[in-house]
């Protein structure tokens, strides 16, 4: 009932909206916030991914949280929140499709790398796999020490934070490191990246945007991400994690898609294999 009275609301409205005053403003987009975390559970109810909308039980102190560092955001830093969580809908939606998926790489370690093309995306690829730390030791390396990773991590040449909108949004500039006989040129990115945490659950999603902090810079392509979403929750073993990854990108040039299919689907195995090895070597730092 609540989102067919918000739809009809929205539709009488618009006009009326454009005159709000901030606080006004605030209430509905507090409201639209909460409209898309259902529409998002919707998709979960509705797919393979019905255990991943188990809430926790402070839920409602968390969305509340959320809600109030929404009223502190400005137009622009409330924008780069809302194209994260509509990028995470879209990633959901994707992965909610069992069929159609072509095997790509199986590993000797259990990763297999699979795609699909889809119409007016192009070519995803998905990655999954196990890895040997705990959900949040994981979430930690890839969300909260993510200015660390062009330290592990070889295919990233720099990644620095543009700005932190509150505590689950950030849009980041990364710069993409030479790849083997430098067939693919520099690359960089700027991408909004949005955590959702829900109950055992971690999600990590990114999309590509633009930020006033970085424009295109000379002697660099400025490529894509078209979607990429981490899925972190626990395995069966304890103290090891389930990942799952979804990726599609455009490096834009001039570049074969034969070429640049090759690239990313070897780069999400190599990806995975050096935060492994980090993974492994921080928990050696913490064990000693």
């Amino acid at each position: 009932m609540l989102p067919a009275t918000f739809k009809l609301c929205c539709g009488i409205s618009h006009q009326h909206f454009r005159n709000m005053t901030g606080l006004k403003r605030t209430a509905v987009a507090a409201l639209t916030h909460g409209m898309r975390r259902m529409k998002i559970k919707d998709n979960f109810l509705s797919g393979p991914w019905d255990s991943l909308a188990q809430k926790p039980h402070s839920a409602p102190k968390i969305e509340d949280e959320r809600l109030e560092i929404k009223r502190t955001l400005n137009t622009d830093e409330l924008s780069y929140v809302k194209q994260g969580e509509d990028a995470l809908q879209k990633a959901l939606g994707i992965l909610s499709q069992d069929a159609g998926w072509t095997t790509e790489i199986k590993t000797e370690n259990g990763d297999n790398v699979l795609s699909k093309v889809l119409p007016g995306i192009g070519k995803v690829f998905k990655l999954e796999g196990v890895l040997n730390a705990t959900t949040e030791h994981v979430y930690n390396e890839l969300y909260e020490k993510i200015d660390q990773m062009s330290s592990w991590n070889p295919s990233i040449k720099h990644l620095h934070v543009l700005q932190k909108i509150g505590k689950e949004t950030m849009v980041t500039y990364e710069i993409m490191g030479d790849t083997a006989g430098n067939i693919i040129g520099q690359r960089d990115f700027v991408s909004v990246r949005h955590c959702w945490k829900e109950g055992p659950y971690c999600y990590l999603t990114g999309i590509a945007t633009e930020s006033k902090f970085m424009p295109p810079q000379k002697g660099f392509v400025r490529g894509e991400t078209g979607i990429s979403c981490i899925i972190l929750h626990p395995a069966d073993t304890k103290n090891k994690t389930r990942f799952t990854w979804l990726l599609s990108m455009d490096l834009k040039g001039w570049l074969p898609k034969s070429l640049i299919n090759q690239a990313l689907s070897q780069a999400q195995v190599d990806f995975t294999e050096h935060l492994r090895q980090q993974l492994s070597s921080s928990l050696f730092s913490i064990s000693c």
